[in-house]
């Protein structure tokens, strides 16, 4: 056997600076789809290459820079800066119209609350549906008040700050007037022996508005 026909050894070669030994992490962590362990970087490198002082000095390499080396547990991959992850970020904004039913509901429970079931189906002439319910609860528009103390102590229904807060009112004083939220067809009547708040349509004013204002939010 000649000396050419034996395979050469690459122990006996000695293994690539550790400059190029840092391009060769850096390549195979850039092409990897997951974070990647010493063991399976070490697996790729030339025989020889210390890919534990590779990573090291390609981490203080990239130290400052917007993409950083980074630890993953037992795994290392590039990852954004921290800082700059808002960049990242991608703002969506989801329009959720709301049915007729649901603003129907929606308006009467505000100006008549406290209000039970039937007396949004009372006002509106129409039975409420279970799902406008729950899609102005998922909202964080309605929430569930005391149960009325009458035969069969009907839950009670009452808007809540974050109504407020969406439609940019500081109290109920802002809400719109009687006359305009009847000229919309929402409240052509009410429930028998139920006024109507006067503090919510500006029909009272000092003292006594604040105070029905104050009424807007029942206690738990």
């Amino acid at each position: 056997m000649s000396q050419d026909d034996i395979a050469p050894d690459p122990q006996h070669f000695p293994p690539p600076p550790l400059p190029e030994q840092e391009r060769m992490v850096e390549a195979i962590l850039f092409a990897s789809a997951e974070p990647m362990s010493q063991r399976e970087i070490a697996a790729r490198l030339p025989a020889g290459c210390d890919p534990a002082e590779a990573l090291r000095a390609l981490r203080a390499r990239y130290e400052g820079r917007g993409v950083q080396l980074a630890r993953v547990g037992d795994a290392w991959a590039f990852r954004t800066a921290a800082d700059l992850g808002f960049l990242m970020q991608e703002s969506v904004v989801e329009s959720r119209r709301l049915s007729r039913a649901a603003t129907e509901t929606l308006a009467i429970i505000a100006y008549h609350q406290p209000v039970t079931r039937a007396e949004i189906e009372e006002i509106r002439g129409v039975a409420v549906s279970r799902g406008t319910l729950d899609q102005l609860i998922e909202l964080d528009w309605v929430r569930i008040g005391r149960r009325r103390q009458t035969p069969g102590r009907p839950v009670t229904f009452v808007v809540t700050e974050a109504f407020l807060d969406h439609f940019g009112l500081e109290s109920a004083r802002d809400l719109p007037g009687l006359a305009e939220l009847r000229a919309a067809g929402l409240l052509e009547s009410r429930p028998p022996g139920e006024g109507l708040a006067p503090g919510l349509f500006g029909e009272a004013d000092g003292e006594d508005a604040g105070a029905m204002a104050e009424d807007l939010f029942e206690d738990e």
